[in-house]
């Protein structure tokens, strides 16, 4: 369908994949194309090549750590070097596939992120660790001109391990922006979901002002539920996609809601509704 071309619309190939609808890239790919959107994102990099084919893009790609990826993060020194490994890689791999970014967590705030008895690092200890390893590899990141994202994550709802994470240490944007400023690199920014900002912190269009310098992309789903961009959740995303248009903002929107009806008749909806 024809687009205004003001917001640059992303599908999050997981939620459409595995969480609803079972698509495989082939069936996403189509998709996009039907409903004018230019990029699927998240997705493994086998299906870069069918991507390209399609004539799309990947938007951000995932970190690269396995399993749960944003359980071991920057904050806890413990996966240092692990993480910064597997984000390495990621960056290497998406400067050659023309993919613009990375995704980067916070971490657990568990010193062994999967036993909450192990003990727990101070939201202190945990910036000052995801300072020092994200100022690590931003050198490689300016290098090779990908931009690595930091992602806000919300801890309050614990009814589905894809609706909420508690136990993430990077829960409060406040303290994530403040971690991304620290660093000081035009190739680290923040991941602002709109969806996660509103279950921790709310106040959705001051924030995006007020962080306008350091956002590099954006997520969207509706609250409460993670589910989609309809009337029976509380998000304007209208009035958040006018004033990401009115700051100047050009990345890119990915569409990161868990299907509960038709995956298609949501993403068509949620495409309608953001474009501004």
């Amino acid at each position: 369908m024809p687009l205004k071309g003001n917001i640059n619309h992303s599908i999050v190939f997981w939620c459409f994949n595995a969480a609803g609808g079972h698509w495989s890239i082939e069936k996403t790919c189509e998709v996009a194309k039907q409903l004018g959107v230019t990029s699927i994102e998240l997705s493994d990099p086998d299906t870069w090549p069918t991507i390209k084919k399609h004539g799309l893009t990947s938007a951000i790609a995932m970190n690269g750590m396995p399993g749960a990826p944003f359980m071991k993060g920057f904050n806890n020194l413990r996966y240092h070097d692990e993480v910064i490994a597997a984000t390495t890689k990621t960056i290497d791999a998406c400067a050659e596939a023309g993919i613009p970014a990375v995704i980067a967590f916070t971490g657990y705030k568990w010193r062994d992120a999967e036993d909450p008895s192990s003990g727990t690092i101070s939201a202190e200890e945990g910036a000052d660790n995801c300072v020092r390893g994200l100022t690590q590899i931003a050198a490689h990141a300016e290098k090779r001109q990908v931009t690595i994202c930091l992602e806000h994550l919300n801890t309050r709802d614990d009814t589905h391990p894809m609706k909420g994470h508690p136990g993430y240490q990077g829960d409060d944007v406040d303290a994530v922006a403040a971690i991304v400023r620290r660093v000081g690199s035009d190739r680290v920014k923040m991941l602002f979901d709109l969806y996660h900002v509103q279950v921790m912190n709310g106040d959705l269009i001051r924030r995006l002002e007020q962080y306008k310098d350091l956002i590099g992309h954006v997520h969207t789903a509706g609250n409460p539920g993670r589910g989609e961009l309809d009337e029976h959740q509380e998000i304007n995303f209208q009035a958040c996609m006018k004033k990401l248009v009115e700051l100047g903002y050009r990345g890119y929107v990915g569409h990161e809601f868990i299907p509960t009806r038709d995956p298609f008749a949501g993403l068509e909806q949620a495409v309608s509704v953001c474009d501004v």
